[in-house]
């Protein structure tokens, strides 16, 4: 069984002035256990894409399976794990409160709470914080602590929206040994990123979209190719894709 099945996944947007289509028969899979990164330009649907995932938004048509189930499923949402691309904080509680009203939404209580977040806070690098409130963290504290709040429900699916971004050269080293350490669990993990380099670090499996539609898709060394670098690859495939239409 695939961990996400995404088929002929359509949105178009509807305004006064007409239609927008925003992403455009969209399909791939992405087998469990394994890291994937969904990459392109801004703008190009990777948020809208996720948000679909996630069941916060709905589809002009198509299908998403996600463990075999949809994203409307109630079920499904104790399953998975999201991190926004800006996390919406509650500024005047600290990280730990923070934590704890995550926790109690999943419905975790006692002692495995309060050892799960301690756990996960000194995960992600801020156990020394939690008595800080959020409106005193720094930009890449708060996208620490939107990757341990993604984490309360021990997901089996996480999606993670540039989940390194604003992040220090040494904060993305240990955010990406987390998400390789994840991975080692058995955990799926989708992220969307800009920072191509990264993703050449830790990815299995690629995607490329571009003004809605998919570019590209498979194995790093697949989509890289004959390419020195990742980074080098993508810029072609988008160039050589809006050069055809």
């Amino acid at each position: 069984m695939y961990a996400i099945e995404v088929n002929n996944l359509n949105k178009i947007y509807t305004s006064l002035s007409g239609e927008m289509p925003v992403v455009q028969d969209l399909s791939f899979k992405i087998d469990t256990g394994s890291v994937f990164g969904f990459l392109g330009p801004n703008g190009a649907g990777k948020t809208t894409t996720i948000k679909m995932m996630v069941g916060l938004a709905m589809p002009t048509s198509g299908e998403i399976k996600i463990m075999d189930e949809s994203p409307k499923s109630i079920n499904l949402r104790r399953r998975i794990g999201f991190m926004p691309e800006n996390s919406a904080f509650y500024l005047y509680l600290t990280g730990k409160e923070f934590m704890q009203f995550v926790a109690d939404i999943f419905g975790l209580s006692g002692q495995d709470k309060n050892k799960r977040i301690d756990a996960l806070l000194k995960e992600v690098n801020l156990y020394d914080a939690r008595n800080l409130q959020i409106r005193k963290y720094s930009k890449g504290m708060a996208q620490r602590l939107g990757l341990a709040q993604a984490l309360i429900n021990d997901p089996e699916v996480i999606f993670l929206d540039e989940p390194l971004d604003g992040l220090d050269p040494l904060g993305r080293a240990e955010a990406k040994e987390l998400l390789l350490k994840l991975k080692k669990q058995g955990k799926t993990i989708f992220f969307n990123s800009h920072i191509l380099a990264d993703v050449e670090d830790i990815c299995d499996q690629v995607g490329i979209i571009d003004k809605g539609r998919l570019v590209a898709y498979g194995s790093v060394q697949e989509v890289q190719g004959d390419f020195d670098t990742l980074e080098a690859a993508f810029v072609a495939l988008i160039r050589k894709q809006r050069a055809n239409n």
